[in-house]
């Protein structure tokens, strides 16, 4: 049986598990290349191999005009339909150099999205060449400054990393609750649960973001189990900020300074009337706080104790926490340190201060 070579560009997808609209399927010497890093379907291979081996002619007259003639792969759960695009291969010089600007351009484009991702600590485990098809599957979108990336409410279609500039987590009421610059990755959440979108985030500057949409983030799990690990963890914390957000803690909770500042953190403890442990670790050192029933008892960073250890933390917003409910018998008995919110106020008053020198 004589097959004929020839390129096929996907026009319609409707819960595709694999597929989607813009895609190539490309028919030379009897074997069928899918996009680049996706897995090939067999019920698509037997669908456009049975076209090909058909002689009639891909284009028909119509009043008006020549029009593709449509095809489409439904064998499974979903639904595309694809078109003929052209003939495979290239006649004259002309095309034969077209075509290896576009194999450069596409070359350049996988390049510039695995120099980003080599550089982050997700995908650190992949190796060079699932890293390249992981890049091959991502999508470039641009922001001006101050624009809506995602609204609350809204459905989660893909994963986002920051390639350059910077966006923020925004409240109901329009506060900046953290930013997020380049590298970080947001949208995830969304597409881990199923759940519509909890926050929005806004462009802060000119953003230009990398994409990965919602069916070729499953794939790339289902494809690289490590990574699942991965986002399992960051599903964890994002879930712990968002609960530090909405006025809770409880014991093993663990999070980023940049999520909730060390005085939103104390004064939660405080109005929760907690008693426990807060470890923080940062760049330079690390610090102790034990709070007994929300009164601040004992503080600890780096050569400072009590009073001035406390006013020392309120000015670092960077660096790590973890909150462990009780402490010891000992640490019951000791005095309270002052009282919280006349600390807090005093604290503040010296970083203005300091600032103003």
């Amino acid at each position: 049986m004589e097959y004929r070579d020839a390129i096929f560009i996907i026009t319609e997808e409707l819960s595709c598990p694999i597929y989607n609209v813009g895609e190539e399927l490309k028919v030379e010497s009897m074997a069928l290349t899918v996009p680049e890093a996706k897995p090939a379907c067999l019920l698509l291979v037997q669908e456009v191999m049975k076209i090909v081996s058909n002689r009639q002619s891909m284009e028909r007259f119509t009043p008006q005009g020549i029009r593709k003639t449509k095809f489409a792969c439904g064998g499974c759960t979903g639904l595309i339909r694809f078109e003929f695009k052209k003939e495979k291969g290239f006649a004259t010089l002309q095309m034969k150099l077209l075509a290896a600007a576009e194999q450069r351009q596409r070359m350049k484009h996988v390049d510039k999205f695995y120099d980003l991702l080599r550089k982050l600590d997700i995908f650190e485990p992949l190796e060079e060449d699932s890293l390249r098809d992981l890049s091959a599957l991502l999508e470039l979108k641009e922001y001006g400054a101050n624009k809506i990336i995602l609204k609350k409410g809204d459905p989660g279609t893909s994963l986002y990393i920051v390639v350059e500039g910077k966006v923020a987590v925004v409240s109901d009421d329009g506060q900046t609750l953290s930013e997020m610059k380049v590298g970080d990755v947001f949208g995830e959440m969304s597409l881990l649960s199923g759940e519509p979108v909890t926050t929005s985030i806004h462009s802060r500057e000119r953003t230009k973001l990398a994409t990965l949409s919602s069916k070729d983030f499953k794939h790339v799990l289902n494809k690289y189990p490590i990574l699942q690990v991965f986002f399992y963890r960051l599903l964890v914390e994002r879930a712990q900020a968002n609960s530090l957000r909405s006025g809770t803690i409880s014991s093993g909770m663990t999070g980023k300074l940049s999520d909730i500042h060390p005085v939103e953190l104390f004064q939660l403890i405080n109005t929760s009337t907690k008693t426990g442990k807060v470890e923080l670790l940062f760049e330079d050192g690390k610090a102790t706080v034990l709070f007994n029933e929300g009164e601040l008892v004992q503080a600890v960073h780096d050569n400072l104790a009590g009073k001035e250890a406390f006013f020392s933390l309120l000015a670092h917003s960077d660096g790590t926490f973890s909150y462990t409910s009780g402490i010891s018998e000992e640490a019951a008995a000791l005095p309270v340190i002052g009282g919280f919110m006349g600390l807090v106020m005093e604290g503040m008053r010296r970083i203005d201060e300091q600032s103003e020198e």
